[in-house]
C-alpha cells in the first residue's frame, strides 16, 4: 500500500471517527490539541474492537457519523468552502442537499478505510497558537508501519467547543481537493448538476457497499 492510498485511508479513520464518544460539555472546555490527543487513542481502540466497522459495514459508519461525530464538525462551513463562491447563490434547499450528499459521499467513499486500522498511533505536535486564538491548525502524524503520515486539522473555536472544518493528509487539504472537482461540475452543469453528480456517485458507492 503506497503512502497516498494510506493517507486516504487515514483520512477516513481519523477524520470520521476521531471525536466519537466525547460529551459536549467536556469538549467545550478542552484545548484543541488536548482534545485530539486524548480522544484519538480512545477511538482507535474502539475501532479495533468493533468487528462491524472492521468489516466495512457502511450502515455502522453512517450511524457513528450522524450521532457521535457530526456535532464536533462544522460541516456547513466545510461544505460551503468546498462548493466555493457558488455557495452564496445556492437556495436553502440546494444547500441542504449539498450538505447531505457531501456527507454521504465522504462517509461512503472512505467507509472501507475503517477496516484498515491496525497498529496506528497518533502523535500530536506542539500547538503553535496563543490562548486567544480562535482558529488553529493542530498538526499530527500517524505512526505505524513505514514512514509517519502527516495528518493535520484546521479547527475553530465555537461556543460549544473546538470544531474541525478541514483536514490535511500528506500535504493535501480535503476541502481544496473537492473545491476543484466541484467547481468543474458547477461550471458545466450548475449547482443542481453537482447535486445530481454526487447523488449518482453515492448511489453507485452504496450498491457495492455492505449495509
Amino acid at each position: 500500500m503506497n503512502r497516498r492510498t494510506l493517507g486516504r485511508l487515514l483520512t477516513a479513520t481519523l477524520s470520521l471517527a476521531l471525536l466519537a464518544g466525547m460529551p459536549l460539555a467536556r469538549a467545550a472546555d478542552e484545548a484543541p490539541d488536548a482534545l485530539i490527543k486524548r480522544v484519538s487513542s480512545e477511538v482507535l481502540d474502539s475501532i479495533k474492537a468493533d468487528k462491524a466497522i472492521q468489516a466495512g459495514e457502511t450502515g455502522r459508519v453512517l450511524a457513528l457519523v450522524d450521532t457521535r461525530v457530526m456535532p464536533h464538525v462544522n460541516f456547513t462551513r466545510m461544505t460551503a468552502s468546498a462548493v466555493g463562491r457558488n455557495w452564496r447563490q445556492a437556495t436553502p434547499e440546494q444547500k441542504a442537499r449539498l450538505q447531505d450528499e457531501f456527507k454521504t459521499l465522504l462517509v461512503r467513499t472512505y467507509s472501507g478505510a475503517l477496516s484498515q486500522v491496525n497498529d496506528q498511533k497518533l502523535n500530536v505536535k506542539p500547538l503553535r497558537a496563543g490562548v486567544a486564538d480562535l482558529d488553529v491548525t493542530v498538526r499530527t502524524e500517524v505512526l505505524g508501519r513505514g514512514e509517519p503520515v502527516q495528518l493535520d486539522y484546521r479547527m475553530e473555536k465555537t461556543p460549544t467547543g473546538w470544531k474541525i472544518y478541514d483536514l490535511n493528509v500528506l500535504g493535501v487539504w480535503l476541502v481544496e481537493t473537492y473545491r476543484t472537482q466541484f467547481a468543474q461540475e458547477i461550471s458545466a452543469n450548475g449547482v443542481d448538476g453537482l447535486i445530481a453528480s454526487m447523488a449518482q456517485r453515492n448511489k453507485t458507492n452504496a450498491s457495492g457497499a455492505k449495509s
